[in-house]
């Protein structure tokens, strides 16, 4: 299980996380939304170690990896995609992959890591390899240079890496961002596969709510930076204080007529939504 506890985080005087508690469990996949500068990203920041907490601790089965870098993190079990691709483009499609699933067998990089040796030696470590971007339809794009592939392919290529390094927890941070119609599936369906796994834990920040719906086993609500609902996607969609934070409107009427709103497994948070 993953959990945050009091996460916190200052930028001098303004507090963009402020006192997060909230765990995440295996077989579930979580929606984070609220609306622009609500503090989403910047949450997933403080949780895969990109930055800094001023305060609160982020566990992992219980192991306190609040005093440990991003790359420590990652080797705990976090697997992290960005908005923006974090690739090696310099490198072949199967040459990212090959050097995830080295560094997931190996462990403690120490232990003899080399980035320059000589890759055929490591048969399972190249069926492995194959294996994945088999999964994530890239096998006939293994020879090509990652700088080279169109941005989809890039995303894919991203999620690959997660399940080369057999990350506990996925997050990802819009990862159908920049994509066209015909690409944004892909993705989603590779998302569908992972959520399939009960043993991981996946976390999802989505503006698109037709994705969130549709994916979402559960939505947790950030508005300027405070969690202020937490329950199943459609009663935390109905609520009055998603309604007003994220989509800006008056929640309780549509034109003339009142909307009921059904709020039995919803949790409002601090008191929000009164």
């Amino acid at each position: 299980m993953l959990a945050t506890k009091d996460l916190t985080i200052r930028f001098g005087g303004h507090v963009a996380v402020n006192s997060v508690t909230c765990a995440f469990q295996p077989g579930t996949l979580t929606a984070i939304v609220g609306p622009n500068g609500a503090g989403k990203t910047t949450y997933f920041n403080l949780i895969s170690g990109q930055l800094k907490a001023s305060a609160g601790q982020v566990t992992l089965d219980g192991r306190d990896l609040s005093g440990l870098s991003a790359a420590q993190r990652t080797r705990a079990g976090l697997g992290r995609a960005f908005q923006l691709t974090n690739l090696f483009p310099k490198l072949t499609v199967l040459e990212n992959v090959r050097l995830a699933v080295q560094a997931a067998r190996d462990g403690d990089h120490r232990r003899g890591f080399n980035l320059w040796s000589i890759w055929s030696d490591h048969k399972q470590l190249l069926e492995r390899a194959d294996e994945i971007l088999e999964t994530v339809a890239l096998g006939d794009k293994e020879d090509e240079l990652v700088a080279n592939l169109p941005h989809g392919d890039q995303r894919k290529l991203e999620v690959a890496l997660l399940m080369a390094l057999d990350a506990q927890v996925f997050m990802f941070d819009e990862p159908t961002a920049g994509m066209n119609a015909a690409e944004a599936p892909v993705i989603l369906n590779l998302i569908r596969k992972l959520k399939a796994d009960a043993s991981k834990t996946i976390l999802l920040v989505e503006h698109k709510m037709d994705v969130v719906r549709e994916l979402a086993d559960r939505i947790i609500v950030l508005h300027n930076g405070t969690l202020v609902a937490d329950g199943k996607p459609a009663e935390v969609i109905a609520s009055p204080i998603v309604q007003e934070a994220y989509l800006g409107v008056s929640a309780d009427r549509t034109g003339e007529r009142e909307v009921p709103l059904p709020r039995p497994e919803l949790r409002v948070v601090n008191g929000s939504g009164k």
